[in-house]
């Protein structure tokens, strides 16, 4: 049994979540998604990979058997929870990978993202899921305190930890021609692929469920 840390992306809740928790906790595994505080205006990163560490000792009562899965903007937050908590397994899902030093907000130049515009989120984000669960998933965005945007990510180089990224092929957000040289260059490893949109947790959480599980 393990117990899967899940950590939400930028703007967002552990809501999304909930579908892949059904399913991993039907496998026989322990889940906590956490919220992130992001409206902290005093909540650097340190202090939200604090956060998530306590929320799982809050619900677990331990860290052993951790496994920390990070979507998306999450990528910045469970490294550090990794190199705190001595984690078993890192998982990023259609994660952002930070350099040592490096804000967030300067990551999309940095690593060559560009630009895009995010007029319609449901076709960027959650084209495969649900109309309904994506217009849920649209009602429990937040908005994102500075501090945790600007600050330089704190560690001095990756965790020692098993490490695994896993794209999401139709992901329009961050699509595989631009994850697959930005995994190599950053984590030097080839990321794993599974079928989906950015938001896969919502759409295929059966078959995510069915990936994480297989990482152990």
């Amino acid at each position: 049994m393990a117990t899967f840390a899940l950590i939400h992306g930028g703007g967002g809740t552990s809501w999304p979540w909930r579908p892949l928790e059904t399913c991993l906790r039907g496998r026989g595994h322990r889940t906590v998604a956490v919220d992130l505080p992001l409206d902290d205006p005093e909540a650097g990163l340190a202090d939200y990979a604090d956060h998530v560490i306590a929320e799982v000792r809050k619900s677990v009562g331990h860290l052993d058997g951790l496994v920390v899965v990070a979507h998306s903007w999450g990528g910045f937050v469970a490294p550090i929870v990794c190199d705190r908590a001595k984690a078993d397994l890192l998982v990023l899902l259609a994660g952002m990978v930070p350099a040592p030093g490096e804000p967030p907000a300067d990551w999309w130049a940095n690593s060559g993202f560009g630009d895009k515009d995010i007029d319609d989120p449901v076709a960027l984000f959650m084209h495969d899921v649900p109309a309904d669960l994506a217009a849920e998933a649209l009602r429990h965005g937040r908005g994102h305190a500075e501090k945790a945007l600007v600050e330089p990510w704190p560690l001095d180089k990756w965790p020692d930890v098993p490490t695994r990224y896993l794209l999401c092929r139709d992901d329009r957000w961050f699509p595989p021609e631009f994850v697959r040289p930005m995994v190599r260059e950053r984590l030097g490893i080839e990321p794993d692929e599974i079928g989906g949109s950015h938001s896969v947790m919502l759409s295929r959480p059966e078959e995510l469920a069915d990936r994480l599980a297989g990482y152990l």
